[in-house]
């Protein structure tokens, strides 16, 4: 992976503001002074009671059973606290499920709660203010991305959907917390749906958001401010994230026919000149998603708009303005030298995650951009997913997960290999060598 791809996505998480190590530490968002009470859970107990046979291992299953129990307890007490009259309690318990989900993959413990989760976070959002908004909606792509079935998943879209819009819409409520419904709805509509019935109605709203930082009417930048356009980076992330979900040939004839379902190019293209860093990268990104899924159906898809969108990206590529904080050039430069370089040579970025044995290859804009909306939520507990979540997985195309023992195999099986190789090739020198004596003797 090239080191600007990398910087890229790092910049990209802390730009949108989603990483999940706020100011607030570890322990603050634990809420260790809530009351915890007796709970056993009947997961970790199959699990250990399976796996404790006084083995080596035994010792560390212990561990393993008993850090579990211990932050399944504080899960439990947090989730009875969402309800509770204190705003900071319910705000702390938010928090706290929050990291928790981050950080671990507990399908079957979230299943069992998941009406009183759904129930807790609507009235929410449905009526609180700020901070509790925003912390309830960052619970939601966590939640499908926890939940294994179809019909789960398609419950919570049925019953947050609704409260989601009406929130991301109204703007009585706080910048934040219409962004990060924004996020939850992009990321949950992704998970459950690729049907473009469901999708582009949800992609309109998105764009009655973003549509704030178009250029007006005398071609002049949006004069939106810094929260505003966070807003706007959000709802056309999530737009994009649901692009990726649209068949090219559909797209292609929206875009061709100048469907109102679908902005303009001359509209995205003007949000290049954004005063904001944020959603000059967007609007960045999703014309190269447009191109890359237009160009699978026709080659000649956008060629007349080509030569504008080519100088206005180069421009962003080469920026070297000293008003923009040197971290702003630095990451723009980064992102649009790869959005340049596609736009004008048809080159695809190629990005490797490792994560443990593995590797993800993100090696289109589509993948690319639902790598990085999906890593938004689940800030550094991402690789733990990646490896455990077979939902997760399947999104990615990454395939069955491993277990512990096709790991150890599959590396035996490398080494082995690798050694066989080094023989041979000792073995082929070594012949060689003496092949040359015997051809000198018999000269």
């Amino acid at each position: 992976m090239t080191m600007t791809m990398l910087n890229r996505i790092y910049a990209l998480t802390l730009a949108n503001g989603n990483s999940h190590h706020n100011a607030e530490s570890d322990d603050e968002l634990s809420n260790d002074a809530g009351s915890v009470y007796s709970y056993q859970s009947e997961n970790a107990n199959d699990a250990y009671n399976n796996n404790n046979d006084g083995g080596d291992g035994g010792g560390q299953q212990q561990d393993q059973y008993e850090e579990r129990l211990k932050y399944e307890e504080k899960l439990l007490q947090a989730i009875e606290n969402v309800s509770d009259k204190s705003l900071q309690t319910r705000i702390s318990a938010f928090q706290l499920i929050n990291e928790t989900l981050v950080h671990h993959y507990i399908p079957e413990f979230i299943d069992d709660r998941k009406m009183t989760l759904m129930d807790a976070i609507e009235k929410s959002i449905k009526k609180g203010k700020g901070s509790e908004q925003s912390w309830a909606a960052r619970i939601i792509p966590l939640l499908v991305i926890q939940l294994d079935g179809a019909d789960d998943i398609n419950e919570l879209i049925k019953v947050l959907k609704p409260v989601l819009v009406a929130t991301a819409l109204d703007t009585a409520a706080s910048y934040d917390a219409r962004a990060k419904c924004c996020m939850a709805l992009g990321l949950m509509n992704f998970l459950a749906s690729d049907d473009p019935g469901d999708l582009l109605p949800l992609m309109k709203n998105f764009e009655t958001i973003f549509s704030g930082s178009y250029l007006k009417g005398d071609s002049s930048p949006s004069t939106a401010g810094i929260d505003a356009a966070t807003l706007h980076s959000s709802a056309l992330s999530a737009w994009a994230l649901l692009l990726t979900q649209i068949p090219s040939g559909d797209l292609v004839s929206m875009v061709n026919s100048g469907n109102a379902l679908i902005p303009s190019i001359k509209k995205l293209t003007g949000m290049l000149q954004s005063p904001h860093l944020e959603v000059r990268m967007a609007a960045g990104e999703t014309l190269a998603l447009i191109l890359e899924s237009g160009r699978s159906h026709d080659e000649d898809f956008l060629t007349e708009e080509l030569n504008d969108l080519i100088e206005a990206t180069q421009k962003l590529a080469t920026d070297a303005h000293k008003y923009r904080a040197k971290r702003d050039r630095k990451v723009q430069r980064a992102t649009f030298r790869d959005v340049h370089r596609y736009l004008e040579e048809d080159i695809l970025p190629e990005i490797s995650i490792k994560f443990g044995k593995e590797t993800l290859l993100l090696d289109t804009w589509s993948l690319h951009h639902q790598y990085i909306c999906l890593r938004n939520a689940l800030g550094f507990g991402m690789n733990v997913h990646l490896s455990e979540n077979a939902f997760l997985r399947d999104v990615l195309q990454l395939g069955a997960k491993m277990d512990e023992q096709e790991r150890n195999c599959k590396m035996a099986k490398a080494e082995k290999k690798f050694i066989n190789a080094a023989a041979f090739k000792a073995r082929s020198i070594t012949r060689g060598k003496n092949r040359d004596k015997r051809s000198a003797v018999i000269n």
